[in-house]
């Protein structure tokens, strides 16, 4: 009974999530020609410029990646994340057949764009971070960045600003310079409401996740290939037992932690987890360590 609401639960995060992050593209950032990064910024720019629907080319662009995300990473991308893809671009086709193609707000000021780009980016991060609470994904271009992440150097975190970055850089040729500072805001927007509002138990940026599980090796590969982070596995012993009991610790970012616990979920569900707030991380992936010197230099300067 709890598997089964647990699993009505994640499915619930999915429709919900979904629909919410459709609200946001097809009610104010595309009718604002807000091309806010990933498949979504991509399908605003095709519409606008050879009429394509949004919907429809969030769809036709996502599939393919996500084909290509399974056909690299396997098939954790799943049922979940395919179901996300979908359902956002059916709810961005029919939110715009509902209300039309020009939202809800009056254009010809400046100011009309400004809101869609705060609201436009507040539904989405309420929505995306839905999804991701899920353990699922809706596709896109979080794959492309996945895969420069597992090929590259780069960290997730990086590689997704790059992907993003290269959209509205996109945009700023097509819309101008001044609209693809707005989509800026609006990414601004989606990425804190993601980490604060949605996905955070605290206030920090990321969390410390201890895991006991007989499948520790199969949790950390799946940590390694899906979520672009590291593990460490340490030594321990059950007190009860007596016998040894490896733990394994990773440091993740927030928009993270819904994946991970799908992924222990999945790898053992008889697994034990601890998640507790990381105050800093320093180092691959987060703060670089010499940020952090310079800015501890600073302060002691200014003393």
């Amino acid at each position: 009974m709890d598997r089964l609401r647990f699993k009505l639960q994640e499915y619930t995060y999915i429709i919900i999530g979904s629909l919410l992050t459709a609200m946001g593209i097809a009610l104010f950032c595309a009718p604002a020609k807000i091309a806010s990064g990933g498949v979504s910024g991509i399908a605003i720019i095709l519409h606008h410029t050879l009429g394509f629907d949004t919907g429809l080319m969030i769809l036709i662009l996502s599939v393919p990646l996500f084909v290509l995300g399974v056909a690299i990473f396997g098939p954790q991308y799943g049922i979940k994340s395919l179901l996300g893809t979908l359902l956002l671009g059916a709810f961005t086709t029919l939110i715009e057949q509902l209300f039309g193609l020009f939202g809800l707000l009056d254009y010809s000021g400046e100011l009309s764009i400004l809101l869609s780009a705060i609201s436009g980016g507040a539904l989405m991060g309420i929505g995306v971070g839905l999804v991701l609470r899920s353990g699922a994904n809706t596709g896109g271009t979080d794959i492309l960045a996945q895969i420069l992440s597992r090929f590259t150097p780069l960290s997730m975190g990086t590689s997704l600003f790059l992907v993003d970055a290269l959209v509205i850089a996109s945009s700023a040729f097509i819309f101008g310079f001044e609209m693809a500072l707005y989509a800026a805001i609006t990414v601004y927007i989606t990425s804190v409401t993601v980490d604060k509002a949605i996905l955070a138990l605290g206030t920090r940026s990321a969390k410390t996740v201890w895991i006991i599980s007989d499948h520790h090796q199969q949790i950390a590969e799946a940590i390694l290939a899906e979520l672009g982070h590291g593990a460490t596995l340490i030594d321990a012993q059950g007190m009860y037992s007596q016998q040894p009991r490896p733990v394994l610790m990773s440091v993740i970012s927030n928009n993270k932690l819904g994946m991970l616990t799908s992924i222990v979920h999945r790898c053992d569900k008889e697994a034990f987890m601890v998640v507790g707030e990381a105050y800093e991380v320093l180092g691959e992936g987060f703060t670089p360590i010499e940020t952090a010197a310079w800015r501890s230099q600073s302060d002691t300067s200014q003393i």
